[in-house]
Formats: C-alpha cells, sequence, structure tokens
C-alpha cells in the first residue's frame, strides 16, 4: 500500500479512535515505528500511552544540550520508570562551542537562529529518521497548541516518506491533565525549548524540510 493510500486509509479508519487505538493501528501495520519526545511537558502521557501497546518501541529524543537541569531529572525518570527503549541523538558540536560562535542562542529574529534550530534540532532528527528508517513517526502534537497543528489529520506527511501518527491531536489540556493523575504520572514544571521560545510556536519539526 502507498504511502498516500496508507493515510487516507488510516485518516478514515481514526478520526473518531481514542489514543490506545490509535497507537495500536500503527503497530498492527507491521512496519516500523518511532515514538519522540522532548520530555517537555505532558510528555509522560504519550511514553506511557505508547509503552503499554508496545513496551520496546523505540523512543528518539533529541537532546539539545540545552534542557533545564528538571528537564533532565524528569528525562531520567521516565526512562527508568517506563523502560524506555530510547534513542538519544545530540548535535554535532556542543552548546559550549556553539554559544561562542553564536554569542548564545539566537534571538527569533536573529538571521542565525534558523541554523541554530538546523543544528539543534533537525539535522540530529534526521540522523534519527536516517538509523531508525521508520514507516511511522508517533509525536504527541495536539490540534489546540499552534495555529498550524489545528490543520492537521491524525496521520499526515512527514520527511522521507514517513508517515506521521498523532494519537492526542484532538485531545485538550483537561484531557492530558486527567491522564496524568489517572496514571500517577509525573510532570515537568520548569521546560524551555530554544528553537521554539515561545508555547504557541513550532520547532521546525513538524514543518521543515528535512533534506539537510
Amino acid at each position: 500500500m502507498s504511502p498516500d493510500e496508507l493515510q487516507s486509509l488510516g485518516n478514515h479508519e481514526l478520526a473518531d479512535k481514542m489514543p490506545h487505538e490509535i497507537i495500536q493501528w500503527t503497530v498492527n501495520q507491521a512496519e516500523p515505528a518511532i515514538v519522540s519526545t522532548s520530555f517537555g511537558p505532558y510528555s509522560a502521557v504519550m511514553l506511557h500511552a505508547a509503552t503499554r501497546v508496545r513496551s520496546d518501541i523505540p523512543v528518539v529524543w533529541v537532546d539539545s544540550g540545552y534542557n533545564t537541569w528538571e528537564t533532565y531529572v524528569y528525562a531520567e525518570k521516565l526512562i527508568k520508570d517506563l523502560q524506555l527503549n530510547i534513542h538519544i541523538y545530540i548535535p554535532q558540536i556542543t552548546a559550549a562551542r556553539r554559544d561562542a560562535l553564536m554569542k548564545g542562542i539566537p534571538s527569533l529574529s536573529s538571521d542565525l537562529h534558523p541554523e541554530f534550530t538546523r543544528q539543534v534540532k533537525l539535522e540530529p532528527f534526521q540522523r534519527a529518521l536516517d538509523a531508525l528508517k521508520p514507516r511511522f513517526w508517533i509525536t504527541a502534537i495536539r490540534r489546540e497548541e499552534t495555529t498550524f497543528r489545528k490543520s492537521l489529520e491524525v496521520i499526515s506527511k512527514g520527511p522521507n516518506g514517513v508517515l506521521k501518527v498523532a494519537p492526542f491531536l484532538h485531545w485538550s489540556e483537561a484531557d492530558m491533565e486527567v491522564y496524568l493523575k489517572e496514571h500517577a504520572l509525573p510532570q515537568v514544571e520548569n521546560y524551555f525549548d530554544p528553537t521554539k521560545v515561545k508555547s504557541d510556536r513550532e520547532c521546525g519539526l513538524h514543518t521543515m524540510d528535512y533534506s539537510i
């Protein structure tokens, strides 16, 4: 089945399904699948749901080197508690070296910010795709988060011909909170993504060309 046919079929079948059903459908395709995480707010929800369906599903984390101390502690806890099959990808140069060359994290208005985003997020994630060669990329994006995401369906086209699956696309923040409490999952409060800066802005993973 072609990617277009699989996308169309999936969106027809999954439009009204619950997240665990969407994840189960994806796994049932018997094609390589990955989950991505930033270990940001509500990451525990996606990771818990995915690993309840398939415990050893590969989890990709692009560690930019700019995460908060709390984020790193949160990540280690989830990796241990959920026994994640974690695959960590890091930029090719250190944060200290980049800070020296770019004089710190470039502002959103800086001409250097696109290159900063490429170095710390897009290029490492492209390496993950090249290494793991997934057919499906399961992501925790939600429609209410950004203007761009409001236009998406449960299954959309991603980079390298990968089909991007969003099990929680229709969930609200309140829904995520309920899931956290029901399953006694931790939450990270002090989180910062230097490629997004603003919570309602895209970081680049879901909108940019990966041919880099």
